[in-house]
């Protein structure tokens, strides 16, 4: 049975979720959540809540999800031992920093990769699982088929079936960041993708980034048949009312019920809701924002959506046995469907004056179990004839057998990994202090007017790499940048496979699947951005893995860089328009199809962001208006191996102009540069 699991941002909300039959909840603490603006809960309301969730036999999963800097990697040790002594039954999390904790301090606890990982294939689920994951959660734009593959692994995999879809995929956004320092990977996004936006300048105001919300209620039992472990619904930061209606719905769904879609759109939409990537069908159709009409309609089913969890879902079918019987302590037991039992005693009954008790009376009193998890089920007694019990005897004794049950109930469902603090220790790897430059570039001309001795490597697309070797670039020099989002991973291997027989020796991982892809096939791996490698303990687990060397996060502050020690190389990200967005559903595709392509998408203050199309792969990139630069602060980076430049439409002339500004480490002349986040960090 694939399990509902269902999202508390707050107290209140898994009480709506229990309510309404969740099987599992995930969570966040006060730290390390990628909900950092929802409620969340304290060390209290968390040791509240796992015994609230274990007597129901409902799991609990804290989201310890967003990236890791060095000097939270003591606090997030912390954390994890705080979740291993209140008995959580698995860690959400993407950055590779408590893996290694995981695995150095607690190998008990289960951990659960996220899909900020953005997990979307095979080989990247496999790495997963090599990692020590015991489940997946697969990126939300995969179609059914994709979804299929993945669920025949061994491991799980958790699917997302209802809630807000980002336009970027997850874990590679940056748009908060980059626009206003709030990062998404730090849990603060501040959903810029849902201010009005589009391909035109000037024009009626649209919303060309933002979503409809998905919904694949009434698919339930396909992906159930598929093999999907866990059907998450979306939604820490909603309200009570909105985790009560989508679990209901789900629940419905599941059981072949027809679930009241009215309600589950009037708690909360945006221009309705859309299965559209379940379908393979991306478009214009998915999106979507939050109109007046969407607000009313909340407001009209509240009450109704009260009604769903005023009283507790009931979780198991207890046997009843109560023993009435002359100069004997009464006594009541409960044996729920584990075989678990509580047994309470009373004061003897005592002589009738009136009607005496029977089994008709006894099971009245004792099957009052509202306020419960538990509802009456086979009930057997044993009376003496001409005597009875006192209503509030009864009452008492079954309240408190229901007590002693609950903390059997609770003990059988804690599991308290040990955990054993262990010192954080890195080496650092040997610095050369040349800080040597690495190109990405779109086009062979963009060559043309440098020499061999400017770049230590050139990175390029799998078509560009197919030119370059074709026309003798030297093999030692060339770094095949794989996609950051692939739809077919066979094809991609299959071309890579034909581009080392070309001669190819190096590849630069831009997604974990790489990494395992590049060690099978025997290749020099690089890490690329896209791993959000941003503590020193994560560089350890990259290195471990096979990689050579890797970019580090850019959201990271310079000093932040400098600081790192983590047995491997890094690079910095030093020139380029920063990758705001990966999307599989184009902006301009949706608003004008992709023969009317304006190559760029301008904000509400008619800011132009441009666009980089990858269509035949299936993802496009938005792209910073502005271009960073940091020729003229590298002294900042004293723990940097290389720097890596990303050009995009820039002249052979400009890209010359960029290497010399960075070789003599001077001021790059022209307009609309920016040092990034390397100064300003981001919260």
């Amino acid at each position: 049975m694939a399990e509902i699991l269902a999202p508390c941002g707050s107290p209140q909300a898994l009480e709506a979720a229990l309510r309404t039959g969740c099987d599992a909840v995930y969570l966040g603490g006060e730290l390390f959540s990628a909900r950092q603006n929802a409620a969340n809960f304290s060390d209290e309301e968390l040791e509240k809540a796992v015994r609230a969730c274990h007597i129901s036999g409902v799991k609990v999963y804290q989201a310890i999800n967003t990236v890791i800097t060095d000097k939270e990697l003591e606090l997030c040790a912390e954390a994890v031992r705080k979740a291993c002594e209140l008995g959580v039954d698995g860690l959400i999390t993407q950055d590779l920093a408590l893996v290694a904790i995981v695995r150095e301090m607690c190998p008990g606890m289960e951990i659960h990769a996220s899909t900020q990982m953005s997990l979307h294939t095979e080989n990247g689920a496999l790495l997963a699982k090599e990692l020590g994951f015991s489940r997946a959660v697969a990126a939300r734009e995969l179609p059914e088929s994709i979804l299929s593959e993945l669920c025949a692994l061994p491991l799980e995999i958790e699917v997302f079936v209802h809630g807000a879809l980002c336009m970027s995929v997850s874990g590679q956004c940056y748009m908060s960041a980059v626009i206003g320092s709030r990062s998404a990977n730090r849990g603060l996004c501040a959903q810029a993708c849902r201010l009005p936006a589009s391909c035109e300048k000037g024009g009626p105001e649209k919303h060309a980034l933002s979503l409809k919300d998905m919904s694949y209620i009434g698919s339930l039992k396909k992906l159930e048949d598929m093999g999907a472990a866990s059907l998450k619904i979306e939604g820490r930061m909603k309200r009570p009312e909105y985790v009560a209606a989508a679990v209901s719905a789900a629940r419905a769904d599941l059981s072949g019920e027809k679930p009241d879609l009215r309600l589950l759109e009037g708690v909360f939409s945006r221009s309705g809701f859309t299965d559209s990537y379940l379908k393979g069908q991306p478009g214009r159709q998915m999106f979507g924002f939050r109109r007046k009409e969407d607000v009313e309609a909340a407001a009209g089913v509240l009450p109704e959506l009260h009604e769903l969890y005023r009283h507790e879902y009931k979780r198991a079918k207890v046997g009843i046995r109560a023993l009435v019987v002359s100069g004997e302590p009464c006594s009541v037991s409960m044996t729920d469907e584990n075989g678990l039992s509580a047994e309470v005693s009373g004061d003897p009954p005592v002589k009738a004056l009136n009607r005496a008790a029977d089994e008709e009376y006894l099971k009245k009193q004792l099957s009052k179990l509202g306020d419960t998890v538990y509802e009456a089920g086979e009930f057997i007694c044993r009376i003496s004839e001409g005597v009875t019990v006192p209503a509030s005897q009864l009452n008492d004794m079954r309240r408190r057998v229901c007590a002693e049950l609950d903390r059997k109930r609770y003990e059988h469902y804690t599991r308290k990994p040990e955990f054993v603090k262990k010192q954080f220790s890195f080496a650092p790897p040997e610095r050369n202090g040349r800080r040597a430059l690495r190109l990405y570039v779109r086009s062979a001309g963009q060559l043309s007017l440098l020499e061999e001795k400017d770049a230590e490597l050139i990175y390029a697309d799998p078509a560009l790499c197919e030119e370059l070797l074709a026309g003798g670039f030297e093999k030692e020099r060339l770094c095949c940048v794989m996609p950051r989002f692939t739809f077919d991973e066979k094809r991609d291997i299959k071309r890579l496979g034909a581009l080392i027989a070309a001669g190819l020796e190096q590849i630069e991982c831009t997604n974990p699947a790489h990494i395992r892809i590049g060690r099978d096939l025997g290749l020099t791996m690089h890490g690329g951005f896209g791993l959000n490698a941003a503590n020193s303990a994560a560089l350890r687990e990259l290195k471990a893995l096979g990689l050579r060397d890797c970019v580090v996060s850019f959201e990271l502050r310079a000093q932040e860089i400098s600081a790192l020690a983590g047995e491997l190389p890094i690079g910095v990200t030093g020139y380029g328009r920063l990758p705001m967005m990966l999307t599989v559903n184009c902006p301009i595709k949706a608003e004008r199809g992709c023969s009317r392509c304006t190559g760029r998408l301008f904000d509400r203050t008619g800011r132009a962001f441009p666009v980089r199309c990858s269509r035949e792969q299936g993802y496009t990139e938005l792209l910073n208006a502005d271009i960073l630069c940091i020729s003229d602060m590298l002294a900042e980076f004293s723990s940097a191996d290389y720097i890596k430049l990303d050009f995009f439409d820039e002249s052979p002339e400009r890209v010359r102009d960029t290497v010399k500004a960075f070789v003599n480490r001077e001021k790059l002349p022209g307009e609309g540069l920016t040092k990034g986040l390397y100064r300003r960090g981001v919260k």
